[in-house]
C-alpha cells in the first residue's frame, strides 16, 4: 500500500500550527488598527492628541508595516532562515505590544519601532513556510491557503470585539497587553512544534513561489498560465505602473478604516438606532458589554466579518464564470473592485447627509459600506504580487516586486488625507474618496484593452 504523502495526499499538521500562530499575530495587528487612533486622542488614558495628529501617525504606521516585510523576507532568505525569523519576529512583536501597554510617551515610539521590526521578520516568512509544505502542482495547495487565510480573518474579526470589551472593562492599555499575550501565545505554539516545521525551511523554486502571500490578508488569486512572455517588456512595465497607481489609490481610501471610518463609527453612529446590531454585538461579546453602548473600536470587526462571509461565494462565482468562458480578466476585476469601492464611500456620503454631517445615524450605513468595500477588496487585493510576478519581465522581476511594496506603502502613507476630516463636512469627505475610486475605475475601463494586450491570459 503506497505511503500517504503530506502536502500531496493530505494536509500536514504543520498547516494548523501555522494557522494558530498567524491567527494570534493578526489578532495583535488588528487590535492596533482598531484602537490606536482613539487611544491617542483619549485625554484620560491616552495622550490627548488631535484627530489630525492621530491620523498622521496611523498613516506612518501603515507605511512602515508594508515596507518592512521586503527587508525581513530578504534577511530570512539569506541569513536567518524562515523559522528563526518567525520566532525573532514574534518575540520582538510581543515586546512592542507590552511596551505600548505601559501607556508612556517615553516608550511609545520605541514600541512602534519594535512592532515594525517584528512585522518585517514575521509577516513574509510564515506564509512562505505554508507554501513550502506543498510541492508545485499539489491539488491541496489552494485549500491550504483557504484554511490559512481563514485563520487570518478569524484573528482580525475577534481582535476589535475583544478590544472593545477590554476597553470598557479595563481601559485602552489592557488591549495592548492582550495583544502582547496573544503574540506570546502564538510564538509559544510555534516553538512547541518547531521541529515539525523543518520541511518549511526549503527554498521554494520559481514554480512554487507564491509571493502574494507577503502582504495579503485575503486568499490569493488562483494561479493561471499567463502567456505574456511574447509581449514587449516596455508594454508590460507600463501595464504594471498603471496597476501600481490603482493600488496606491485603493489603499489610500481603504485604510481609512483605522482612522476616519473609526471616527465615524465612534462619533456619528448611533448603535441604539438598530434593534438588531445591539443583539449581535451582545452575542459576539458573550453578553459582557451593553451592545447598544459601544465605541468605534468594534466597527473594525465588520470588514473581516464580510471577508469571511463573501470570500468563498466569490471564488465559486469566478469558477462558475470561468467554466462558461465568461470570467473577467484581472484588469476588469480590478476596475469592478474600484467601482465597488466608489459605491462604498457613496453610501457613507449618503449617511453623512442623512445625519446632517454632524449627527448620529444608523449603524447600517457603515455595515453596508463595509460589505461593499469588502467585495472591492476581494477583487483587488488577491491579485497582488502574483500579478507582478507573472507580468514583470524576468530581468526586472525583483525591481517590479519592490515597486509593488513601494506603491502599497505610498498608498498607506496617503491615508493621511484623513486629516481633512475635521475641516470638511463628512459627506464631502466621503464623496471625495468615492471620486478618487471612481476615477481609477474609469481609467482602468478606458485602458482595459491595452492592459489585456499587455497581460494576455491574466
Amino acid at each position: 500500500m503506497p505511503q500517504s504523502k503530506p502536502g500531496v495526499d493530505h494536509h500536514p499538521p504543520a498547516l494548523y500550527i501555522l494557522f494558530a500562530t498567524e491567527m494570534w499575530e493578526r489578532y495583535g495587528f488588528y487590535t492596533i488598527a482598531a484602537v490606536i487612533t482613539l487611544f491617542l486622542q483619549d485625554t484620560a488614558q491616552g495622550f490627548g492628541w488631535k484627530k489630525a495628529s492621530a491620523t498622521e501617525l496611523w498613516a506612518n504606521y501603515l507605511m512602515f508595516v508594508y515596507l518592512t516585510p521586503a527587508v525581513g523576507g530578504y534577511l530570512a532568505d539569506r541569513v536567518f532562515g524562515y523559522r528563526r525569523s518567525i520566532v525573532l519576529g514574534g518575540v520582538v512583536f510581543a515586546t512592542g505590544y507590552f511596551l505600548l501597554a505601559l501607556g508612556s510617551t517615553a516608550s511609545f515610539y520605541v514600541a512602534l519601532a519594535l512592532l515594525f521590526v517584528g512585522n518585517g521578520f514575521f509577516k513574509p516568512n510564515i506564509s512562505t513556510i505554508v507554501g513550502n509544505f506543498y510541492p508545485s502542482g499539489s491539488p491541496l495547495r489552494d485549500s491550504a491557503y483557504n484554511i490559512f487565510y481563514m485563520g487570518i480573518n478569524v484573528g482580525a474579526f475577534l481582535a476589535p470585539i475583544v478590544a472593545e470589551v477590554l476597553r470598557q472593562k479595563f481601559g485602552f492599555r489592557s488591549t495592548f497587553f492582550a495583544a502582547g499575550l496573544g503574540m506570546s501565545l502564538g510564538t509559544v505554539i510555534f516553538l512547541a512544534f518547531y521541529r515539525y516545521l523543518a520541511p518549511g525551511e526549503r527554498r521554494a523554486t520559481h514554480e512554487d513561489a507564491r509571493p502574494e502571500e507577503v502582504t495579503a490578508d485575503v486568499m490569493p488569486a488562483a494561479d493561471t498560465g499567463a502567456a505574456v512572455e511574447n509581449v514587449p517588456a516596455g508594454k508590460r512595465i507600463a501595464a504594471l505602473l498603471t496597476v501600481y497607481t490603482i493600488v496606491i489609490v485603493f489603499w489610500m481610501v481603504f485604510h481609512q478604516n483605522g482612522s476616519t471610518m473609526t471616527y465615524w463609527a465612534n462619533d456619528n453612529t448611533d448603535w441604539k438606532a438598530s434593534r438588531v446590531t445591539p443583539i449581535l454585538i451582545q452575542i459576539f461579546t458573550l453578553g459582557l458589554i451593553d451592545g447598544s453602548d459601544v465605541s468605534g473600536v468594534i466597527s473594525n470587526a465588520i470588514n473581516p466579518f464580510w471577508i469571511i462571509v463573501l470570500s468563498m461565494p466569490l471564488v465559486r462565482f469566478w469558477r462558475f464564470l470561468n467554466a462558461k468562458g465568461l470570467e473577467p480578466s484581472t484588469p476588469a476585476k480590478m476596475a469592478l473592485g474600484m467601482l465597488f469601492t466608489c459605491f462604498a464611500f457613496l453610501i457613507l456620503a449618503a449617511g453623512g447627509l442623512a445625519g446632517g454631517d454632524s449627527g448620529r445615524v444608523s449603524p447600517w450605513w457603515i455595515i453596508s459600506a463595509y460589505a461593499v468595500i469588502s467585495l472591492g477588496e476581494l477583487m483587488l487585493s488577491p491579485m497582488g504580487l502574483s500579478l507582478v510576478s507573472k507580468v514583470a519581465p524576468a530581468k526586472m522581476r525583483g525591481l517590479m516586486m519592490g515597486g509593488w511594496f513601494v506603491a502599497t506603502a505610498i498608498g498607506s502613507k496617503l491615508t493621511m488625507i484623513g486629516k481633512l476630516w475635521e475641516s470638511w463636512t463628512h459627506s464631502s469627505f466621503w464623496f471625495l474618496l468615492a471620486m478618487f475610486a471612481l476615477v481609477m475605475s474609469v481609467v482602468l475601463l478606458v485602458l482595459l484593452r491595452p492592459l489585456k494586450r499587455a497581460m494576455p491570459g491574466v
